[in-house]
């Protein structure tokens, strides 16, 4: 059955989950909500698709998900795809047609349980995500906390489209042109954030009730406004610059005045079916590690259904292209946010997919005036908990097979984009992966003139180099045992490297012995020959 974990879920669901899931789900719809609308204007699209993608997203993937706590929407990694195509394309509403096709093609990956290509994931890149994604968050919000509000809220690529700065140079603009009336918000956001959690820690009722991120964002409002009518050299204005700032559906502003269509019209442009080619791949990607990182860092170590979650992934883009939305995956800064704010099951997800739905109708008046900069201080908290400097000490110590890849990934990552990391902490992690294996099947020992060759485990091709050059090393009158009985599988090509060395050892006058090689040798001439 298909969707059989979101059945499993409400049949087994405890009226204790409850309040850990709407509180959950606030706080990640109060943190997604400016990263939907800066998303979409990252991508060159209409601003209401960043939140159709997170209704979408969060509702209906939420409810199909192949996990309890991820939270899909619009991902910051797809922005430069989604703009290049539009451009390319030269209308939206034929970007649309794309985003249909590419959930057509995910629900095939599901089908044909491509979802397991995630157990190839080396465990160094997954970290190196986690951690690469805290410090870009971090580093990107730290001009929002400042009042440097030029850069859309949810663009993580280290060259900036919006203002042509980059992760670092903005930064420095920031602390140059510091408004105190951002950086005051962002400090008592701060402040509610380290107290609020220790509060709760000690059993306190309201603070258990009530998540930190909604006292954040009333303080920022209400800091913002006191600012308005008693100080307003720090008052930082309801313009679209400093403020969350979404559409808002009025009487004379309805829905259909905001959504758009797919253009099936352009089905014969074979430029749509590559575009669909590449966002099913790259939102696939996405999606699948970051499945295996929320597994990680899920306190409940729950198991997600990869080929599910593929499947309702394509449903999600099918319904979001239908009806004008940006193409969604599974996302870290929400996942974490849902994590990390105690969620128990997928209900949290769908609840801020509903809180999203809602805020159209009933909050954008409100919504427009949280300031960017207690938002800001809200996301730099889960980049901090994502990025924390004991990571990489515990990484370093695992070896250097894992934190090579593990710092590529991040500094990939941060540097270039997030798609870019992957990529090459997947190279890099892959290249040590069968840099050890080709390593570490063969033990030599040496005493005088006798030496031991023994596999250890299964030998395969990859340790040809190094066994060619430890046979090539013996000097006449050496003694040589190669002892293959630790190895229930031994490749042709080593075989016959080994069998050929028999005569070579003659030549030369050393003495040659191959023990349980044989075997082998016959075990595979019987499986070669069926």
């Amino acid at each position: 059955m298909p969707f059989s974990n979101a059945i499993r879920t409400f049949q087994n669901y405890r009226t204790e989950y409850l309040s850990n899931d709407l509180t959950a789900g606030l706080s990640v719809f109060l943190a997604g909500l400016p990263l939907c609308l800066g998303i979409a204007l990252a991508s060159g699209a209409p601003l209401f698709a960043g939140l159709v993608a997170g209704i979408i997203g969060g509702i209906v993937v939420g409810l199909l998900s192949g996990s309890e706590v991820s939270v899909s929407g619009p991902a910051a990694g797809l922005a430069v795809i989604v703009a290049d195509s539009i451009v390319q394309l030269g209308s939206y509403e034929a970007f649309l047609v794309a985003v249909v096709l590419a959930g057509i093609i995910q629900i095939i990956m599901g089908a044909l349980k491509a979802g397991r290509l995630s157990s190839y994931f080396p465990n160094s890149v997954i970290k190196g995500m986690l951690v690469g994604i805290g410090l870009v968050i971090v580093l990107k919000q730290i001009p929002h906390a400042l009042g440097r509000d030029s850069d859309y809220e949810g663009e993580y690529e280290f060259s900036q489209l919006a203002d042509s700065e980059n992760t670092l140079s903005e930064i420095y603009q920031a602390i140059v042109t510091a408004s105190p009336g951002a950086l005051i918000i962002s400090f008592v956001s701060f402040l509610i954030l380290f107290f609020w959690d220790r509060f709760s820690g000690r059993g306190a009722r309201l603070s258990q009730l009530l998540p930190a991120a909604v006292i954040v964002v009333l303080a920022g409002v209400a800091l913002n406004q006191f600012f308005g009518y008693y100080i307003t050299t720090l008052f930082l204005g309801d313009s679209s610059e400093h403020m969350v700032r979404m559409p808002v559906i009025s009487a004379g502003n309805g829905l259909r005045s905001v959504i758009d269509y797919p253009d099936f019209s352009f089905l014969g442009d074979f430029r749509i079916y590559e575009i669909a080619c590449t966002i099913a791949l790259v939102a696939s990607l996405e999606t699948l590690i970051n499945l295996e990182a929320a597994d990680r860092i899920d306190p409940l170590r729950r198991v997600s259904s990869t080929n599910q979650e593929l499947m309702a992934q394509g449903v999600g883009n099918i319904l979001s292209g239908l009806v004008g939305g940006l193409p969604l995956t599974s996302v870290v800064i929400r996942t974490s946010t849902n994590l990390f704010g105690g969620a128990q099951t997928r209900l949290s997800t769908m609840f801020q997919g509903l809180l999203l739905f809602l805020s159209v109708f009933l909050a954008g008046s409100f919504l427009n005036h949280i300031p960017l900069s207690c938002i800001a201080a809200l996301l730099i908290v889960i980049g901090y908990r994502l990025a924390r400097p004991a990571i990489f000490k515990d990484v370093y110590q695992e070896g250097m097979n894992q934190f090579i890849p593990f710092l590529v990934t991040v500094l990939g990552i941060v540097f270039i984009n997030l798609l870019f990391g992957i990529l090459i902490g997947l190279v890099v992690g892959y290249f040590f992966v069968l840099y050890t294996n080709s390593q570490s099947p063969l033990r030599v020992i040496r005493d005088g003139k006798n030496v031991l060759i023994k596999f250890q485990r299964d030998i395969y091709f990859l340790s040809k180099p190094r066994l060619k050059e430890t046979l090539s090393s013996l000097k006449a009158g050496d003694s040589v045992l190669i002892d293959g009985r630790y190895a229930s599988f031994i490749d042709h090509d080593i075989f016959v490297l080994l069998t050929d060395y028999a005569e070579t050892a003659r030549n030369r006058g050393i003495t040659y012995e191959l023990r349980d090689i044989e075997q082998r040798k016959r075990v595979s001439s019987a499986y070669e020959s069926i």
